[in-house]
């Protein structure tokens, strides 16, 4: 049976109206991990002569600012115990907490066990997500789970209508003014916004601690349960079509590197298909060593190299495919300098997004002045980490279902590697050939890259069959095919696809060998004179 209400019904009560101002706030229980700008809010609390009782660590640092406050225990009359495992766990607390003051059962309850209302709560949860970032031991992870912290935000949130619930610090200020405006209370549409946000919280707080705990007792096996929580970022203009809604989200543990940390400084709103492209380069320009550039259109590199300087790499990764780099998405490992800047604000095409770890000063006024496209060019730096991080799973949505693998790694130990021909790879053919394949696991399947000179000269994507893909990316390379090496993601079912590079003039392959007819695969690459290197790794990307 639902609890008896007192004699005004809930539909007339005015906490349930969003623009109505809920009652006033007198009480206010605050229990921070996070103590940014909390003295601040704590005096304006203060000033509107709302009392505030606290727990240890944040009654003393209010306590030093000569901020009045009230211990928990004072309150319970029970000490904190067990290392503070036990502080809040009291009916004089949830009392307070989950109260109904609409309920006269609730109130009856209250005024016989002496339960004094709680109006505002001001609690963020220990660094669990933090501590197990930082490589933690086992032991001191477990320390970090929250029990009171969870199970207070939780219960005010649960009873919003009596209670506000503030959970991040970012909302001090607008709170203080709402409450400095509205005669110490908040409006219910405020309080309802605040319970979302403290429901998303412990949710994500308990996903970290499931995924983490998980991790712990399977480490060499996918979790039996993948939960997740994604922050959005920002609403995009639409998805890969105008007549598709679409906004993009991130997450705290994004990995060694995560789009939904990086910055986009200025230019253009970004698009869906932008952040999919930038996605592509990053990860291919991730791959490669030393200075390096990749350009990047639909989704696949039509350009990439390496270089002793980021100015070189830049334009043999240009001369990949200049035509196809036209609207396209660049990419540089390092600091992007005025001098590179310069070599492609000034030509006749442009780029949707520049990306780069960082802008030297001036860079971006040499793009910004130097091309006509240069005021609506995305530009976007950061989302790396300063210590590198375990990489998330990779995850992709069927209808109805999740895809869940992880990373593919972007290069096997090359000890693995066999040369099966009777030709040796030259030296230099050796350095194309691991640049190669290095690049092609960034090439939709069937994929298949020519390189020379460690820089990509032509690609063959997306193809049912490989021997077509080859036929492509031989016919973009043109007559730079001749001296050019190959990498296949996957093995050649038949020998014609060794065939058709060998026609083309290519001097050397590099695949993952593995099929029936591997031995015809050898003879046409020694008929041909060829170097053929097996790597015994697949780099299948669908």
């Amino acid at each position: 049976m639902p609890p008896k209400t007192s004699q005004h019904s809930k539909s007339n009560d005015p906490n349930n109206d969003p623009q109505t101002s809920g009652p006033r706030i007198r009480r206010a229980l605050i229990a921070v991990a996070d103590k940014s700008g909390l003295t601040d809010f704590a005096q304006q609390l203060a000033a509107l002569d709302i009392e505030i009782i606290s727990t240890g660590g944040t009654a003393q640092v209010l306590r030093d600012h000569n901020i009045p406050v009230r211990e928990v225990q004072e309150i319970t009359g029970f000490p904190e115990i067990m290392g503070g495992r036990v502080k809040t766990l009291h009916p004089l607390v949830h009392g307070g907490i989950l109260g109904r003051r609409d309920v006269e059962e609730d109130q009856e309850a209250m005024r016989e066990h002496d339960i004094h209302g709680i109006d505002l709560v001001v609690v963020n949860l220990y660094r669990f997500e933090e501590t197990v970032r930082g490589g933690a031991s086992f032991e001191d992870a477990i320390e970090q789970i929250d029990i009171g912290g969870p199970t207070m935000v939780r219960a005010a949130a649960k009873n919003h209508e009596h209670v506000a619930i503030v959970v991040n610090p970012e909302r001090y200020e607008a709170i203080s003014a709402e409450l400095q405006a509205g005669s110490a209370s908040l409006s219910g549409e405020t309080r309802k916004a605040l319970a979302l946000e403290a429901f998303q919280r412990t949710a994500a707080y308990d996903a970290a601690i499931s995924n983490w705990f998980g991790s712990q007792l399977h480490e060499q096996e996918l979790p039996r349960v993948y939960t997740e929580q994604w922050q959005r970022i920002g609403e995009l203009r639409y998805g890969e079509n105008p007549h598709q809604r679409a906004a993009w989200y991130g997450r705290e543990d994004g990995g060694d590197f995560s789009l939904g940390r990086a910055k986009v400084i200025e230019g253009k709103a970004i698009s869906y298909n932008n952040l999919l492209d930038v996605s592509a380069a990053i990860e291919c320009m991730r791959a490669l060593q030393g200075p390096a550039a990749v350009i990047v259109k639909h989704c696949l590199p039509c350009g990439a190299a390496e270089a002793d300087n980021l100015g070189t790499a830049f334009e043999r990764a240009l001369d990949g495919d200049r035509v196809s780099a036209f609207g396209g998405i660049a990419a540089f490992s390092e600091p992007l300098d005025p001098d590179t800047a310069a070599r492609f604000a000034t030509r006749d095409h442009f780029f949707e997004v520049v990306y780069a770890p960082c802008f030297e000063p001036g860079t971006e006024d040499v793009i910004r002045n130097g091309a006509k496209w240069g005021k609506n060019c995305r530009l976007i730096e950061g989302g790396e980490r300063e210590a590198e991080v375990a990489r998330p799973l990779e995850i992709r949505s069927v209808p109805g279902a999740l895809l869940v693998q992880e990373w593919d790694r972007p290069m096997a130990a090359t000890e693995q590697f066999e040369v099966v021909s009777k030709r040796k790879p030259t030296d230099a053919e050796w350095q194309d050939l691991l640049f190669a394949w290095r690049v092609v696991p960034f090439v939709r399947s069937n994929a298949i890259l020519l390189a020379a000179n460690r820089a990509v000269i032509g690609a063959g994507a997306g193809q049912p069959s490989r021997v077509d893909a080859v036929a492509i990316a031989c016919r973009k390379a043109g007559e730079r095919s001749r001296g050019a090496v190959l990498a296949s993601d996957a093995f050649f079912p038949f020998p014609d696809g060794v065939e058709v590079a060998a026609e083309a003039g290519v001097r050397a392959v590099i695949q993952p060998g593995g099929s029936i007819r591997d031995d015809k695969v050898v003879e046409a690459a020694d008929a041909a004179d060829m170097a053929l290197v097996v790597t015994g790794e697949r780099h299948f990307k669908h």
